[in-house]
């Protein structure tokens, strides 16, 4: 992971990252809610509960770099099924691609896993 990021952003890039995670992850879970709630078909259960794993993901901050890419198919994969929402659609896909290529920033399981560690040596003193 650390190759993929030389640096996880802190200050307000950092915070910038995590809102848009944030917007992403919730309505990607508002949305899949919304549509288990109306006896769906067994197709689009699974990919509303694949919508929230990946919400999760995000929102978590956690292989942002696999979940974005996943988030944008999953979203031009539900276009067919509603026109009404393309312009939804194509936005939140972009705002994941963004993210899998930024990368999560400084407030996310993935930069406490993978960022950089700082190692004090022992100073001898005992």
């Amino acid at each position: 992971m650390r190759r993929l990021f030389s640096t996880f952003a802190r200050g307000w890039p950092g915070a910038g990252l995590l809102l848009l995670r944030s917007v992403v992850g919730i309505a990607l879970i508002e949305r899949a809610v919304a549509k288990l709630n109306g006896s769906p078909s067994f197709e689009l259960s699974a990919l509303c509960v694949l919508a929230i794993a990946l919400a999760l993901l995000l929102l978590a901050g956690l292989w942002t770099p696999v979940a974005g890419p996943l988030v944008v198919v999953l979203e031009l994969s539900r276009i067919p099924w509603d026109r009404g929402a393309l312009s939804t659609h194509v936005f939140m896909g972009a705002i994941a691609a963004a993210l899998a290529l930024l990368g999560p920033g400084f407030w996310s399981v993935d930069h406490r896993i993978y960022g950089w560690k700082r190692i004090d040596p022992p100073t001898g003193n005992s």
